[in-house]
């Protein structure tokens, strides 16, 4: 389910528009959060740890690091990895993983859904072309 929530036009004078960043937080670590929704997501639609780095114009550490960082805060692991290789390797999304993507975008709607008319109200002060 994608969210309705807009992303911010990169041109100079766009039309204003709001983005919820929903995060849950252990201490100060991101334990879930808009960055690690979308590696999941793009493991989800190429398979590989590596593929969904470049997808998302991240090094294959940095996205290792997210996804080592969520296995050890979540209940179980998000990721099943098998080695690389000529004929192995790939990732898949464990059924907690695919849980967390569905949940995280079914609050990022909610939340949208429910504030919809403030967010009208605060957008309607933004000045723009």
């Amino acid at each position: 389910m994608k969210t309705h929530t807009a992303q911010a036009d990169p041109s100079p004078g766009g039309k204003p528009s709001a983005r919820f960043r929903f995060r849950v937080t252990v201490g100060d670590t991101i334990a879930i959060g808009p960055g690690k929704i979308a590696l999941l997501e793009a493991i989800a639609a190429t398979g590989s740890i590596s593929a969904a780095g470049r997808s998302l114009d991240m090094s294959y550490r940095r996205a290792w690091m997210l996804l080592d960082e969520m296995n050890h805060m979540l209940r179980s692991p998000v990721v099943d990895s098998a080695r690389g290789g000529a004929s192995r390797g790939g990732s898949e999304l464990t059924p907690l993983g695919r849980q967390l993507i569905e949940t995280y975008r079914r609050v990022e709607h909610k939340a949208a859904e429910a504030c919809a008319g403030e967010v009208r109200q605060l957008l309607s002060l933004v000045r723009h072309p």
